[in-house]
Order: C-alpha cells, then sequence, then structure tokens
C-alpha cells in the first residue's frame, strides 16, 4: 500500500513539475489546472503518507523520509522528461517545424525549467527541515557532511540516500519501541517496590532540561518507574558528594516515605553512592546499589597522567573548569579532587575503608570496546592509553576495575564497534546495533521488580 501511493504521488508531482511544458502546447483551462496543481502539491507536501502508529516526533521524521524518497523518484524523471521535451522543441525549431520565436521558446523553456526546480526544491527541503528538526540518529556530523555534499554533484545524492536509510532504520526502531511500551504499559514491570535514583558520574550535573541519562528515564517512566536524581556537584571528591548523596536521599524518603530507594550508578557515581551508603547514615534507605561502568579498583592511566601532566597545567585546567561549573550551580568543584580520587592508589585505599553494608543488594555491570573508533570523542582518543594501562575497557574504565558486589554483568560486544563509557547512558542518543541500551535498563530495573525491590 505504502508503495503504490508512493508510485501515485510520484506521478502526480511529475504532472505538476512538468506543468510549464503543459502550457507549451495548450492555455486551455490553465486556471483550473493550476488551482488543482496547488491543492494536490500541498496536500502531498503535508500528508506524505499515512501517519505510523507512534509519536508525533516519529510521525514527523516517517514523512521527512517520505518525501525525500518522492523527491528522488519525481527529480530523476522530472530531469528526464525536461531534457527530452525541451530539446525535441530546439530540434523541431531548427529544423523549421516549430511555430514559434526562438526569443518565446527559450523564455517558456526557462520558465519550465524553473518552475519545475521550485516544486522539487519544495519537495526537498520540506522533507529535510522535517528530518533535521527531529532525527536524533542523524547528529552535528551527518548534518553538517550533508550540508557540505550538498554542493557536490553525484556525491549529494550518495549521501542523501545516506541519510534516508539512517533516517528509515531510526523510524523502524523507534516505532517497534512505542509499540513495545503500548503492549506492556499495563504490566509496569519497572514499577519497582523502591523508586530509583540515578546516579551521574563525574564532569557532569543533573541539568533540567539536558538529561545526563539521554532517553532512558522516559522509557523507564514509560514502564512504570518512579525516578529521581542524585543532584550532586560534577567535580568534587568521594567523600564530598557521598555527603551530598545521602542528605539527598533522606531528603527523598521523608518527602515521599518511599522507606528506600534503589540507586543506580554511573561512573564515579558508583563510588558516591557507596559512600553515601557506608560513611554518611544512607544505609537504611537504600535497597540496592547497581554501579554501570564505575572504576572501584581505579584507573591506572589516571595516575599516569596526573604524573606527567605539569603542575601548571594542571591547576590552569582545574581553575577553569572550577570557575565554569561554579556559574553552573556546582556550590564548591574541585576538579583536581575528582581526578585523583579516580586514581587505582585512592581506590584501593578507600575500598579498605568502605565495606559493603550487610543487607543492600551491590551488583555491577560493565561494557567494553573493541576499539578506538567504538567511542565518540574524547573516547577515543582514550582508549589507546586506558588499554596500555588497565587492559579491556571502555574509553576510560577497565573490566577489570568495574567488579563488585554478588553480580556483576559484563555485556559482551557484538560486531566491530563495542559499548563505550558514554554508551551506557545514552550519551550520544545513538541507536547501537546489537545494543540497545534503553532496553536493557528496562530488563534490568525489570529485574530488581523480580527481586522484590
Amino acid at each position: 500500500m505504502k508503495l503504490l501511493r508512493r508510485i501515485i504521488f510520484s506521478i502526480f508531482l511529475v504532472l505538476i513539475a512538468n506543468s510549464g511544458l503543459i502550457f507549451l502546447h495548450s492555455h486551455a483551462f490553465s486556471w483550473i489546472w493550476k488551482a488543482a496543481a496547488f491543492t494536490l502539491f500541498l496536500l502531498i507536501n503535508l500528508f506524505p503518507l499515512n501517519p505510523p502508529n507512534a509519536t508525533r516526533q516519529i510521525r514527523i521524521l516517517s514523512a521527512g523520509s517520505e518525501l525525500l524518497k518522492l523527491f528522488c523518484i519525481s527529480a530523476g524523471m522530472t530531469a528526464v522528461i525536461q531534457l527530452a521535451v525541451i530539446t525535441t522543441l530546439f530540434i523541431k525549431f531548427y529544423t523549421g517545424l516549430a511555430n514559434m520565436p526562438l526569443h518565446t521558446l527559450l523564455t517558456i523553456s526557462i520558465l519550465s525549467i524553473l518552475w519545475a526546480f521550485f516544486c522539487e526544491a519544495g519537495i526537498f527541503w520540506n522533507g529535510m527541515i522535517r528530518v533535521y528538526l527531529t532525527s536524533v540518529q542523524l547528529g552535528i556530523r551527518h548534518r553538517l557532511l550533508a550540508a557540505l555534499c550538498g554542493w557536490i554533484p553525484i556525491l549529494n545524492l550518495w549521501y542523501l540516500h545516506k541519510i534516508i536509510v539512517c533516517i528509515d532504520l531510526e523510524v523502524e526502531m523507534e516505532t517497534e519501541k512505542y509499540e513495545l511500551s503500548k503492549i506492556r504499559a499495563e504490566s509496569e514491570i519497572c514499577k519497582t517496590k523502591y523508586p530509583l535514583l540515578l546516579v551521574h558520574g563525574v564532569f557532569f550535573r543533573d541539568f533540567r532540561y539536558l538529561n545526563y541519562w539521554g532517553r532512558i528515564p522516559k522509557e523507564l517512566q514509560r514502564n512504570g518507574a518512579r525516578i529521581f536524581y542524585g543532584q550532586q556537584q560534577s567535580a568534587a571528591s568521594v567523600e564530598d558528594c557521598g555527603a551530598e548523596l545521602a542528605a539527598r536521599i533522606k531528603e527523598i524518603v521523608n518527602k515521599t516515605g518511599c522507606g528506600k530507594v534503589n540507586i543506580i550508578a554511573h561512573s564515579k557515581g558508583g563510588l558516591d553512592s557507596r559512600a553515601a551508603i557506608s560513611h554518611y547514615g544512607a544505609a537504611p534507605y537504600v535497597a540496592s546499589l547497581t554501579t554501570i561502568n564505575t572504576p572501584h579498583r581505579g584507573c591506572i592511566f589516571a595516575e599516569y597522567l596526573l604524573k606527567k601532566i605539569p603542575p601548571k597545567a594542571q591547576e590552569r585546567v582545574a581553575q577553569a573548569y572550577n570557575t565554569a561549573l561554579h556559574q553552573f550551580g556546582d556550590p564548591d568543584p574541585d576538579f583536581m579532587t575528582a581526578v585523583s580520587d579516580l586514581t587505582e592508589t585512592a581506590c584501593i585505599k578507600r575500598n579498605a575503608q568502605t565495606p559493603d553494608v550487610p543487607g543492600i543488594r551491590y551488583e555491577s555491570i560493565m561494557s567494553y570496546c573493541n576499539n578506538a573508533r567504538s567511542g565518540k570523542f574524547p573516547l577515543n582518543i582514550s582508549y589507546p592509553l586506558v588499554n596500555h594501562f588497565d587492559g579491556k575497557n571502555d574509553g576510560l574504565v577497565s573490566v577489570e576495575s568495574a567488579q563488585w558486589g554478588s553480580r556483576f554483568t559484563l555485556l559482551e560486544p557484538t560486531g566491530r564497534r563495542g559499548i563505550s563509557h558514554g554508551d551506557m547512558i545514552d550519551l550520544n542518543r545513538e541507536n547501537i546495533p546489537g545494543f540497545d541500551v534503553r532496553e536493557f535498563y528496562v530488563q534490568t530495573v525489570a529485574r530488581l521488580k523480580e527481586l522484590g525491590l
């Protein structure tokens, strides 16, 4: 049905785009044709396909992809028709078979080409604007490359095809996720006994309009989860952040009466959470702690860098960071202390002083990259260094360092890509082949529910 609709719409678009050539032969009822053509052109632009059963964003994105496909088909056919008809007319003129002066023929031909160009451009830009405004998977890189390639013949067609393929994959996946969420909405598989507390890692904050966890929280909430955020500073010592988290946990429990929370913590957030539980009185209010790619045993490469980078350079970076993050809401950011607390020496010493508390379920999860290209900047740069000092890693943390608790889950990447430190929190909002990060968290939380937590 979709293919038939596309063929019919493409034919209509070709007729509209080549209507200038129709006027070369007859002006009868031209005003009726113009009104009909304009109405049909408007309808195709507004409703290029039957909207899929999904979110408004995906409906717009899907329509954008369909418009780009219609453009490719109709523009190709229009170019052939324009070339063939206008060439034929000029041949007839020079052989004495055309009954019109040269300037009239030139004027009509130019106007016809311009009309066809603007008709096709309308379809193209309508599709591109929809895609650029709603796609998550295109990213900045694809958007910039598409803009650059658009000026290069042949290459622009290749990149347009690349964009359409990317968008179709996104539409397909998001539609499937939407339908899956609808099917299991009533079961609320993520509605745990205790709410979730998501704890961010180092050098990030829980901004209101820029979620550290990407698309994960919304997916969890669609499946019944109740979510809170740690809101500790972006860069401070593990102990200071632990104290902040303990206060945050007590605040949540007192306000909601939930009794306890299930902590899911990423990176340094796992260390902060352990400190909150063991040192600052949060233990009675925590049912479980699941750490994601947390350097429990520290990072050898971080220790190496601190020894090699000149102190003055470290001070300049730290001062710039502390000044900037103070403006973003950190009361007392401390870049150097945060980094120092991630070293192997600091973590080994802290582990001896931070035992697990009985009655709390400790679990850990870890992923790793297969090569430097697995992670986006700056993880693609740090990966070789971490690999040299720490071994198999996610671009920042080694697999060995992340193991903690009664249950350890290692995510084995499929293909060449791997799963980076940022991928585990949906940092780039990227759909990774073989790893659905949103569904992974849904199943992780569903398991907490099964355990009665």
